[in-house]
């Protein structure tokens, strides 16, 4: 088969564009999944919100017998699912062993079912891992701190296997941005964000604004 010179032409440049990246194609940046149970889920995530390169910030339930468990099954402590956040993160901006120290340093990781007045095993401290390196790096950090007595009691948050993730109702996420004047907020998340403050102000997002990020 013959193929004319204006043919051969237009399906060399076909091909040559077919090979220009578009100008909305950029490398999309990379995204790790993280999991930490630290009592209730409204503090934690209102926490990690404001980490610099971590997005999509959700409280949920994970570790537990039932599938697809209500906000009010959690809260019997009879069902095994802890509250917890999952997140994503850009491992080029943020590390999971600053992650870790922010999750250890913004709750209390040496008592086992109670944070505040929230009192039951579904408020147990516990890192949830999503791969074998994250496993070796939380329990040698965990090692690590208990070694080095950094807290005045041993650290008893747990190391477990990421499982399924229950995301929590619409009404229990992005919680202390919608209401950051109620007094569970007042009372109980703003002291952990004057700590994230104190502890890490080179981790902050610049723009508090964007501490939600896009879901």
């Amino acid at each position: 088969m013959t193929i004319n010179r204006h043919a051969l032409l237009a399906l060399i440049l076909l091909a040559a564009w077919c090979c220009v990246p578009s100008a909305g194609s950029a490398e999309e940046p990379k995204r790790e999944t993280a999991t930490f149970g630290g009592g209730c889920y409204w503090c934690v995530e209102a926490v990690f919100q404001r980490i610099e390169g971590v997005s999509n910030v959700r409280p949920g339930f994970m570790g537990g017998r039932i599938e697809n468990p209500t906000y009010r099954q959690v809260l019997t402590g009879r069902t095994g699912h802890v509250e917890v956040i999952q997140l994503e993160y850009n491992p080029d901006v943020v590390t999971f062993e600053t992650l870790l120290q922010v999750f250890w340093r913004t709750h209390d990781p040496t008592t086992k079912n109670r944070q505040g007045p929230d009192v039951g095993p579904q408020y147990r401290s516990v890192v949830f891992t999503h791969t074998d390196q994250q496993r070796d790096v939380a329990q040698q950090y965990k090692r690590l701190l208990n070694r080095q007595k950094a807290f005045q009691s041993p650290i008893v948050t747990s190391i477990e296997r990421a499982s399924t993730f229950y995301p929590a109702d619409a009404d229990h996420q992005d919680y202390f941005n919608r209401n950051p004047d109620k007094q569970y907020c007042q009372a109980y998340i703003v002291p952990k964000l004057k700590k994230l403050e104190e502890l890490f102000p080179d981790q902050l997002k610049a723009d508090p604004a964007n501490s939600t990020d896009a879901r």
